[in-house]
Parts: C-alpha cells; sequence; structure tokens
C-alpha cells in the first residue's frame, strides 16, 4: 500500500544533507562541548559555527541564540523568563486565543503565580484584531507573545504592524515562529522582534533541538538548571549534533526557499481545487492570502473528523486533527473555535500539511481515497441516524 504523509506542520522527515552533516558529529566530534579538553573544544567550535549562521539568517547577533530542546521548550523560557525577570516593571501578559499550547501552557503557570494574561480574541482568519490588542494594553503589560503563523490554520500575522504597536506603549514582543521559519525569511530588527522561538524539525532538521532568539536588550530568567551553558540561561549537556543539524536545515530552508515556496504553492491550489471538485460541502477555513501555503484546514460537514482521519490512515495518508501536541486529547481544537466554527463542524475539521517532498501524483491519489471516505461515512451517517429516528420514533 502506497504511503502518503501530508502532517508535515506536525514534523517534517530528516533532510538526507542535513543527515550527512550529523553523521561525523555523532561518531567522531563527541566531546562534550562544555569541556575544556580538544574533544570538548571541537564540539565546542561547531557550536559556536551553527549558532552564528542561525543568528545570520535572522540579523541577529550569536550571543542573542540560546538552543534548546525544541519548540516547546523556547517558549516556555521566553515567558516565563521574560515574566519573572521584569517582575518589577509589571505583571500583565497578552497573548492570543489560537496560540500553542507551550504558549498558552506557559501563561496558565503564570497566572496560578499572580500574574494577569489577557487572551486576544481572533478574526474568522485567525487574524488578531489591533483595536482590541491596542485596547488590552496597560501600564502594567510587560509581555505579549503573538505567533507569527498558525499551525492548525497557516494565518501569517502582521508582525511589524503587532511589533510597532507594542513598542509604543514600552512592551516586550515574542513571537512562536516554528511554523514560519524556514518558510518565509524573517529579519528581527527589520520586524522589532524581541524575542522569537525556532524548531528544527519543522524544516526537515532533527527533533529534540531548537532555539530562543532573545535580543541582548531584553532581561530573561533560566527555567532549567545546571550548570553554566548558554551563558547561564540554559543548563544542560548541548546537543551538538543536533546543534549542527539544525543549522545546516535552516541553510538548506534559505538556499531552497524560493523554490519550495512555489512548489508548495502550486500543491496546495492543486491539492484544495481538485478536493473542491471531487467532495461536496468541504469549507475551507482561513481562506486568505496571508497564509503559510502548505497548510489546510477543511472542514467536511457531517462528517466525523476522527473516523475520517482514522480511514485515511488506514488508507495510507497522514493527516492530522490539529496540533501534534493535543493529538491525545478529545477536546474538541481551541484554534478552530476561536474562529468561529460551531462544535459539530469543529469536529468534522481535517488539517492537511504538504511537503517539499510530496507530488501531485501523490494528491490524485489521496483526493480518491478522501472522496470515497467522505461518502462512505456520510452514507453510514445517513442510514444510521434514520435507523435511530424510526426507533425513537416506534417508542
Amino acid at each position: 500500500m502506497e504511503r502518503i504523509y501530508f502532517d508535515n506542520a506536525s514534523t517534517t522527515s530528516l533532510g538526507g544533507e542535513v543527515l550527512s552533516a550529523m553523521m561525523p558529529v555523532l561518531t567522531d566530534t563527541y566531546g562534550n562541548s562544555a569541556s575544556v579538553h580538544s574533544f570538548g573544544r571541537d564540539a565546542a567550535q561547531l557550536v559556536d559555527n551553527s549558532r552564528d549562521y542561525i543568528a545570520s539568517s535572522i540579523n541577529a547577533k550569536s550571543n542573542e541564540i540560546y538552543f534548546t530542546s525544541g519548540g516547546s521548550e523556547a517558549n516556555s523560557l521566553a515567558i516565563i523568563g521574560i515574566a519573572t525577570a521584569n517582575r518589577g516593571r509589571g505583571n500583565h501578559i497578552i497573548t492570543s486565543k489560537i496560540e500553542h499550547p507551550s504558549v498558552l501552557n506557559a501563561c496558565k503557570y503564570l497566572e496560578k503565580s499572580g500574574y494577569e494574561v489577557t487572551y486576544l480574541d481572533v478574526d474568522k482568519n485567525g487574524f488578531i484584531r489591533f483595536a482590541e490588542l491596542l485596547g488590552a494594553i496597560k501600564t502594567n503589560t510587560i509581555l505579549v507573545s503573538i505567533m507569527a503563523a498558525n499551525n492548525e490554520l497557516g494565518t501569517i500575522q502582521n508582525l511589524k504592524a503587532i511589533a510597532n504597536t507594542v513598542h509604543e506603549k514600552g512592551v516586550i514582543f515574542h513571537t512562536d515562529a516554528v511554523q514560519l521559519y524556514g518558510n518565509m525569511s524573517i529579519d528581527v530588527e527589520d520586524i522589532g522582534i524581541d524575542a522569537m522561538s525556532v524548531s528544527a524539525h519543522k524544516l526537515y532538521g532533527p527533533k529534540g533541538v531548537g532555539c530562543l532568539y532573545i535580543s541582548n536588550k531584553i532581561k530573561f530568567d533560566p527555567i532549567i538548571f545546571g550548570g553554566n551553558q548558554e551563558r547561564n540561561k540554559r543548563g544542560g549537556t548541548l546537543n551538538t549534533a543536533g546543534i549542527v543539524g539544525f543549522a545546516k536545515a535552516c541553510e538548506i530552508a534559505n538556499r531552497d526557499l524560493r523554490t519550495n515556496n512555489h512548489k508548495l504553492r502550486e500543491l496546495s491550489s492543486y491539492f484544495v481545487n481538485k478536493l473542491k471538485e471531487s467532495v461536496d460541502n468541504v469549507i475551507f477555513n482561513a481562506d486568505t492570502k496571508q497564509k503559510l501555503p502548505h497548510i489546510i484546514s477543511a472542514t467536511f460537514v457531517g462528517v466525523d473528523g476522527e473516523s475520517l482521519l482514522t480511514k485515511l490512515d488506514l488508507n495510507g495518508i497522514a493527516a492530522s486533527l490539529g496540533s501534534a501536541c493535543t493529538s491525545g486529547s478529545l477536546q474538541i481544537s481551541h484554534v478552530i473555535q476561536a474562529i468561529g466554527i460551531n462544535n459539530n463542524d469543529a469536529k468534522s475539521t481535517i488539517r492537511f500539511s504538504l511537503g517539499k517532498n510530496n507530488s501531485f501524483e501523490e494528491i490524485d491519489s489521496a483526493i480518491n481515497i478522501i472522496k470515497r471516505s467522505v461518502e462512505e461515512l456520510r452514507a453510514f451517517s445517513s442510514t444510521y441516524g434514520a435507523k435511530t429516528r424510526k426507533r425513537k420514533g416506534d417508542k
């Protein structure tokens, strides 16, 4: 059976060039980068080179890059670290209702510690409203954290406008750019980003490594304690091979950015058009040009999303109900609810996220399977519903 992977927003495959860059580090340069002997110095040099490249790719300074275990840790470090270090300035934080769970849960943690958090509404496409953001900023507001590109909708926020609005009030701006970095050029100085989270496994790099960019102007506290790694801001032995793979993945993503974006736009347009032609009653959420092309949120009206996802999986197609970080939960996606979709339709929503390794032939195969699966589920629902109504009528 052919297997088709349409869940690239959850994670991407490890690129061949990335693996090739990591292998010598795993086998030969295995020293601890914090050690002072030659084995450690060799590893430290690789870490420094990787840090330099990642910093240059976003127009940051090397000492503004802090390596983490991924996006979730970077988000927690940014939000909790900035909040605690700046408690003397205030205790109010602003975020949105469609953030990644690592942002929302970090905010909930802070609420238990006496911080006040405002959760902004979004419109039907997932954009925050600037009037609401401006109205939410108070004299004790210290941090605004707004996701750069949403992981379920693909919506890209107007980061520069947000940064300008926030900075006019003297507030720090953090963005979760896990989905955006590698799909779009980011200049933290030009945009006005104070802190930004990135993860390697969203751009064909290894899992278990990411980074937090945080401006030297911003105070923040560590949340993981150990040795004096990462300039005393993040304890723990660095994942040298992962960091080298991360930098290589960043290099490839930037090198191939235009080519990949062109291909993803073509694949996405083809997928959406074929799905519209083949399946009735499909609603495409966040139908806006200001979005990542590879993320497609589709509501199959009258179809249970979990049942559809299971059928697709049995036929070799990998997709998702939403964020992989909440896939074990039976709750309806908080993102889909936030854009105003009713609970029934929310339960019928599937996220397809395409990747640079997908093909038009895969889409053709997948559309046929999706069409058949939706028709079978709707037929079953109609028959089962009719029988249920008849039994209730007999009573």
